[in-house]
């Protein structure tokens, strides 16, 4: 059985349906909950919940930045050429306007955080299988 599997019901937020629109852009199962989306807000925030092993790819935010709120389970976050950070419920990580990172549960756990972002993402190439695998 996989470490914090009561994330899968919610922590704080529900956990959402499953992530369909933006599935592509991820290796695994995620699921999204939106709490704001109001076109008079210049920013979006959403319950994002993956099951153990479950990252998004690559990606930058251009003309904006994405803040993560850990509410649960255990984590990953890694900018391009920076070592990967393990993350805990209370962490909070700020992705300043055109760094290149990636986010997502680790292989044995499930993982939430609130993503408040803003500007345009623009996705790139998977998580490495390889380099993901060799994190501990």
């Amino acid at each position: 059985m996989a470490k914090n599997e009561d994330i899968k019901n919610g922590v704080i937020f529900p956990a959402g349906d499953k992530n369909e629109a933006y599935q592509k852009f991820f290796t695994g199962q995620s699921y999204l909950q939106g709490l704001v989306s109001d076109p008079d807000v210049s920013v979006g925030v959403g319950n994002v919940t993956f099951e153990p092993g479950c990252r998004n790819n690559w990606h930058i935010h251009h003309d904006g930045f994405q803040i993560l709120l850990v509410t649960g389970g255990e984590g990953w976050y890694q900018e391009d050429g920076q070592p990967a950070r393990r993350l805990h419920p209370g962490d909070v990580v700020v992705t300043k306007d055109g760094v290149k990172h990636w986010h997502g549960a680790t292989k044995d756990s499930w993982f939430s955080h609130i993503a408040i972002t803003a500007g345009t993402p623009e996705w790139l190439e998977p998580v490495d299988d390889a380099h993901y695998n060799a994190l501990d």
